[in-house]
């Protein structure tokens, strides 16, 4: 399945793929979609860069079982359950070696679904070090749901440190935002305040459990009911919108000496640097994805917690109908959509 821009799915015939020295085939068992594919892909093939898009497959959400492996292959077997670590590094700069292909320095560095074929498929080419198992207690739209978003919003909870007893707020509340405020939960935080402007993605997030309160936020200081909810603001906020009036909510309703991390890509965020962030001392993170060594433990604690990111999947499609399910999550009032093989 290929994304041509201008909207469009075009489902393809190609051949099955072989794998080389290091590599292994999987078959694709589930393969959801991120807002990134929609924003820099589906509508309109905006990306530079780490997100150009080459005509490849698409899918950087995949998760699926070894079929065949390559030479020198030690660690993989057949029939291993794998999540598909989304960016493939050259694996010899610095980023690489601390776990972080996301953020690789090297021409080499391929993207599957951007830059080198992705989960869209039937088979998936990958290399072997790309590789996390897939715990036998979760399931593999709990594994493509990992791949990247529930791996980006441990990533940025870990980042912030949230401790048990904390207070979160997060502002935005799609698929990435729903993981983070059911990960808040389980990682200690007993009051996780959500904000977004679509009432349908308020429900939903109040329907999953993901947030214990729903309201839809306002950048103004004097906003009445987030101060209403959360007092002096909380100690650690998560902006997963990429909007600048969200982040500008994150970080004023940041509690003094505070913790914030941006998530959300985009969005442009203006700010009184002095009144917000250095008179209250907040520290704030850049967070992107996260680095194969955390998507590991996440998936690690998901089955100690016995937590499943499918919950947040509200829509399943199989691959023959990627164009409908494209569609559906490009009409931003849904949670995750799934593209499943029975």
């Amino acid at each position: 399945m290929y994304l041509p821009g201008g909207r469009r799915v075009d489902i393809r015939d190609v051949p099955d793929p072989e794998p080389g020295r290091g590599q292994v085939v999987v078959e694709m068992r589930a393969s959801t979609i991120c807002g990134s594919d929609l924003r820099a892909i589906y509508r309109e093939h905006l990306g530079e860069g780490p997100e150009a898009y080459q005509d490849v497959i698409g899918g950087h959400e995949p998760c699926g079982q070894v079929v065949a492996v390559g030479a020198e292959v030690e660690r993989i077997r057949v029939g291993d359950r794998v999540v598909v670590y989304h960016i493939s590094g050259c694996g010899q700069c610095d980023e690489c070696h601390r776990g972080y292909q996301i953020s690789c320095t090297s021409p080499r560095r391929a993207a599957y679904g951007w830059q080198r074929d992705g989960g869209h498929a039937d088979l998936l080419l990958a290399e072997e070090r790309d590789l996390v198992p897939l715990p036998d207690s979760l399931t593999f739209l709990d594994g493509a749901c990992v791949a990247c978003g529930f791996a980006t919003a441990y990533e940025a909870l870990c980042r912030v440190a949230v401790q048990g007893g904390e207070q979160v707020l997060i502002t935005g509340l799609g698929p990435v935002g729903l993981a983070a405020g059911m990960l808040a939960s389980a990682m200690g935080s007993p009051w996780v305040v959500g904000t977004d402007p679509s009432p349908d993605r308020r429900a939903l997030a109040r329907d999953l459990g993901a947030v214990d309160v729903a309201v839809e936020g306002a950048a103004d200081e004097g906003d009445d009911e987030l101060h209403d909810l959360l007092g002096d603001g909380a100690e650690v906020t998560v902006d997963c919108s990429g909007a600048g009036v969200a982040q500008l909510t994150a970080l004023r309703h940041t509690r003094r000496h505070g913790r914030c991390a941006l998530v959300g890509e985009g969005g442009t965020l203006t700010v009184d640097v002095s009144e917000v962030l250095i008179h209250r001392q907040l520290t704030v993170h850049g967070s992107w994805v996260a680095p194969t060594w955390r998507m590991t433990e996440l998936l690690e604690r998901l089955a100690r917690w016995d937590l499943h990111p499918e919950r947040v999947v509200t829509d399943r499609f199989a691959l023959a109908d990627a164009a409908r399910a494209y569609e559906v999550a490009d009409g931003g009032a849904r949670g995750k959509v799934g593209i499943v093989r029975d």
